[in-house]
């Protein structure tokens, strides 16, 4: 069986013109946000029944729209809602699936009180449980408000939407913000996929500059 010479497999029968050959696609580049560019946008939903019949002040949710102001945020959405299960699920809900806020602050409804239903609302709609963020805002603010620790709030995530809930009085809102701020933005960062920077403090950061330093010695 005569064997073909390798120089004339695939060779064209006739010299390729440039027309003959399909023009390369040329790949579109596709620019993707960065979330820390724009403005951390917060959601506060207060719930109180005297509120939502319109016989009190919304004064924790001032204080709450206060904070997000001094953040560099922007507040995209205010409600009153009733100490009512079903009322605050159905406005988180619609908050965190329609992408509205990355950050959801509840005010009221945590403690003790038969009527306070917000942390078991709250909890039906989250889909991640973020327990640290609760128990760092309890610790703190108990350092000098012992009942702090009656609270019940709870924080936690649905999508990229991160939901906490803080006390129903204005200096508890400002308190529990006051300790919640030095993580907030990084939380709401990493929730929706920013990138963050390490603190050069950081132990694993440390150890590996411990190492580099022992092999750079001679």
């Amino acid at each position: 069986m005569p064997v073909v010479p390798t120089a004339h497999i695939f060779q064209p029968r006739y010299p390729l013109e440039a027309d003959d050959v399909a023009p390369t696609r040329r790949a579109e580049c596709v620019i993707i946000p960065d979330p820390r560019a724009s403005p951390m946008r917060v959601a506060i939903l207060t719930i109180s029944d005297a509120g939502a019949r319109g016989e009190r002040a919304d004064a924790s949710g001032d204080a709450a729209a206060d904070w997000a102001v001094g953040q560099g945020a922007e507040v995209v959405a205010r409600a009153i809602v009733s100490d009512d299960t079903v009322e605050i699920v159905r406005c988180l809900l619609g908050w965190c699936d329609d992408d509205i806020a990355d950050l959801v602050l509840t005010t009221g409804g945590t403690g003790l009180s038969i009527r306070d239903v917000t942390p078991e609302a709250t909890r039906a709609v989250i889909e991640r449980e973020a327990t640290g963020i609760a128990e760092r805002l309890r610790a703190i603010t108990g350092a000098d408000f012992p009942r702090a620790a009656l609270g019940r709030g709870i924080a936690g995530t649905r999508g990229r939407t991160l939901i906490v809930n803080l006390p129903g009085s204005k200096k508890g809102v400002r308190d529990s913000l006051d300790a919640f701020t030095p993580i907030a933005r990084d939380a709401v960062d990493i929730l929706r996929g920013a990138p963050t920077d390490h603190s050069p403090g950081d132990a694993s950061t440390l150890r590996l500059s411990s190492l580099a330093a022992r092999e750079r010695t001679p």
